[in-house]
């Protein structure tokens, strides 16, 4: 982990021996891509120019990267960056808040989730929903996970409906 990434506040989730947590190669690109879309948001630019610097700095600097799905985490940093605008807009009308208000934290991993959601339906929407309430316990305030748990429930309802009521009916 970079300096830089314990000064940003966005360190490893560690077990309760102290050791850093096995994480799916998956979860490590969800998380490296966190880094970099928060580093974006902090820049306060919706341009998409800055998605090759931030992507090599962070497969420069981040030890965990040859660890990471690089694919995977190409996919989530780009596309959440490119598609930004329009995530907002699915997520939006569930956040009980301002957007200016939302953490850079809660709103990068939202932007994750609903990225997931929209464009990857071979994502299980458990899984998404999961791994961004996974995100948000790691990375976010104290109960960052519930706010980002409650939003992603519903638009996953309204996103993935017969996926929904499919896993609902097999309950």
């Amino acid at each position: 982990m970079t300096k830089k990434t314990k000064r940003m506040g966005l360190m490893s989730a560690n077990n309760a021996s102290g050791a850093p947590s096995a994480r799916s190669a998956r979860r490590r690109a969800r998380e490296l891509a966190l880094q970099g879309i928060y580093a974006w948001l902090l820049r306060g630019s919706d341009a998409t120019d800055d998605a090759g610097e931030i992507e090599a700095h962070l497969r420069d600097e981040e030890e965990e990267f040859g660890q990471a799905d690089a694919a995977w985490f190409q996919t989530l940093l780009h596309g959440v960056m490119r598609e930004a605008p329009a995530l907002r807009e699915k997520f939006v009308p569930y956040v009980d808040r301002p957007l200016a208000e939302l953490s850079p934290i809660e709103h990068g991993i939202l932007l994750i989730g609903t990225f997931e959601l929209v464009h990857h339906v071979e994502v299980p929407y458990r899984v998404a929903i999961n791994e961004a309430v996974e995100l948000a316990k790691s990375f976010g305030g104290t109960d960052g996970f519930k706010f980002v748990n409650g939003v992603l429930d519903r638009l996953a309802a309204e996103t993935r409906s017969t996926e929904v009521r499919a896993g609902a009916a097999r309950r």
